[in-house]
């Protein structure tokens, strides 16, 4: 079964750019993105297990240079990349 994750990473000041290119670069990412707030790259990434999330994949961006931190959220359901919830819009009313 897949493992999809949301690995929020902290960078030192100045190396967000450098730190989500380098993630971008790793087999098992899906998409990277620079945000403000505590965290300043979001890294999506999918693998085989659970093990491999650990062993290969949050040690290889605990090795990036400039990372400070890492905070790694396994997801709890992985539908086709389908929203969890859908929101109600005015159609749907």
């Amino acid at each position: 079964m897949d493992v999809r994750a949301f690995i929020l990473i902290q960078t030192e000041i100045g190396k967000a750019s450098e730190v989500a290119k380098k993630c971008h670069d790793l087999p098992s990412s899906v998409s990277v993105d620079l945000v403000t707030g505590p965290y300043d790259v979001i890294l999506v990434v999918q693998c085989s297990s659970i093990e491999q999330l650990g062993s290969e994949v949050v040690a290889a961006v605990q090795q990036i240079n400039g990372v400070t931190r890492t905070l790694t959220c396994p997801s709890a359901h992985l539908l086709n990349s389908a929203p969890l919830l859908k929101k109600e819009t005015e159609i749907d009313r």
